[in-house]
């Protein structure tokens, strides 16, 4: 068993510590917006935050997360009211909407340790977060949606 905190709240997972944070979020937790993408930690459909830091839950084991705070994107805002949510939406960012959800986890943790982004930062922090769609340029303009509207 391990004890961690998700989304704010205290659970207990039964599960080898060696499991996958990603299984143990998806099918012991049932939050099922964080994503199955390669499982090799290669194009970050299942970014979720440890202790607000933005990780590739297919390459977290779930020992690793013991007695931390983990953030999925159903604790990014309980009525998807977070600025980059409602900028996803303004910029249409979603074709296919499989990645959007390690891709706002991937942009959250840069807002939140830099608001004021330049188009470079940006690029440059959401490097490895794939998008087989190829919205990346509306990837960019939400993030600075969110960044000016805040």
């Amino acid at each position: 068993m391990v004890a961690f905190k998700v989304n704010g709240k205290a659970v207990t997972v039964t599960a080898e510590p060696g499991t996958p944070l990603l299984w143990a979020i998806r099918e012991h937790l049932n939050l099922t917006g964080t994503k199955y993408g390669c499982g090799q930690g290669l194009c970050g459909a299942c970014t979720v935050h440890v202790n607000g830091m933005a990780v590739r839950a297919c390459q977290t084991q779930l020992g690793e997360v013991a007695g931390k705070s983990v953030t999925t994107i159903e604790g990014l805002s309980p009525d998807a009211s977070h600025a980059l949510q409602k900028a996803w939406i303004a910029e249409q960012v979603p074709q296919c909407g499989y990645c959007q959800s390690g891709q706002i986890m991937k942009a959250a943790e840069l807002l939140a340790n830099n608001p004021k982004p330049s188009r470079d930062d940006i690029v440059a922090h959401m490097d490895g977060n794939i998008c087989r769609c190829g919205t990346y340029t509306r990837i960019v303009a939400a993030i600075q949606r969110a960044s000016r509207e805040g």
